[in-house]
């Protein structure tokens, strides 16, 4: 049974979306790296402080994790028991992005109301450039249980089933 979860995945795939999901069939604690690692006036807490409040997190008994900060996977991926990898194609994950400009959201704390071309384009390499770090960094962790979703249709075919 999953008590120790991460949601990886591109930007704009949806992983805070699942997380919320998952959370409310599963009832375990619900952390969002966005929000250990923002500030409501979009500045961002050091990496030792996040990597502090990261390690407090892990240390508990049970929690849903979404967020990628690949620097961190070194203090989540040996404290998990399962990962969800939202692995979605690069045109869902931007499309993702766009429909979600201007809308609040409890992963954020702000609201996203401009396209940042910086965070287009990062997302638009993901699959090139992050992806193979991904793999790279999963790959160590074998016995790990690790449930690829390659489309929103096949994770939320798996919530379903969720009792």
């Amino acid at each position: 049974m999953m008590k120790r979860v991460l949601i990886l995945g591109s930007p704009g795939a949806g992983k805070s979306t699942f997380a919320r999901k998952l959370q409310s069939k599963t009832k375990l604690p619900l952390v969002y790296m966005d929000q250990l690692f923002w500030h409501a006036n979009k500045t961002t807490v050091s990496k030792h402080e996040l990597d502090e409040k990261v390690k407090r997190i892990v240390a508990k008994p049970a929690w849903i994790m979404d967020g990628n900060y690949q620097r961190t996977l070194k203090y989540r991926l040996p404290k998990c028991d399962t990962i969800f990898w939202l692995d979605y194609p690069t045109e869902v994950c931007l499309a993702g992005v766009k429909a979600r400009k201007g809308k609040p959201r409890p992963d954020l704390p702000w609201i996203e109301e401009d396209e940042d071309p910086e965070f287009m384009s990062y997302i638009a390499k993901f699959r090139t450039v992050q992806r193979p770090i991904l793999v790279k960094e999963l790959q160590k962790y074998p016995n790990k249980q690790i449930i690829v979703f390659h489309s929103r249709q096949e994770a939320n075919l798996f919530l379903h089933k969720i009792r």
